[in-house]
């Protein structure tokens, strides 16, 4: 099992902890809920937006690729495919949102500021990776599942938004 040396706390595992196979769990729950919300409201699809129907579908890979990601052995061929993927996915995920503004005024909303964090940190954490930034690279994923996939995932179902109508509906 690989390890990450030079840890000021003793070695540390690749391995997923139990803060990754909670997120892991919560990624799968969430995508759960978007593709019943999606298989409930596939009348109103034909009604939906390019961009939201693009910003969906990176979204949905991105989602199935994070419990993929977290819980599978990590640093080998496939890991580093899937990643590229996975980040591909969320810098399209955050890139497409700014071409969406439903709100009532037609402007940003507060959930783009996760946009512009996004775009900034995806980049971090592929080069983290492709330099062996081990550490940092868990770190910012973490907070990439954390805060741009699940919380930002959670307030796509309540306030009236399209999810939430065909979810709950």
């Amino acid at each position: 099992m690989a390890s990450l040396a030079g840890s000021p706390v003793g070695p540390r595992t690749l391995a997923p902890d139990r803060f990754e196979q909670v997120m892991a769990l919560a990624a799968m729950l969430l995508l759960g809920c978007v593709i019943v919300a999606v298989t409930k409201g596939v009348d109103g699809l034909a009604k939906v937006p390019p961009f939201i129907l693009l910003h969906l579908a990176t979204i949905t890979i991105a989602l199935a690729l994070t419990p993929v990601m977290l819980l599978r052995p990590r640093g080998d061929r496939s890991h580093r495919r899937l990643g590229t993927i996975w980040v591909l996915a969320m810098f399209s995920t955050a890139a497409l949102s700014f071409g969406i503004r439903t709100n009532q005024w037609g402007g940003f909303s507060v959930i783009h500021i996760l946009s512009v964090w996004t775009v900034i940190q995806v980049p971090i954490i592929w080069w983290t990776a492709r330099n062996h930034k081990i550490a940092r690279h868990r770190s910012a994923v973490r907070g990439m599942v954390l805060g741009a996939l699940l919380i930002a995932g959670f307030f796509t179902f309540p306030f009236d938004r399209m999810l939430g109508r065909w979810l709950f509906s």
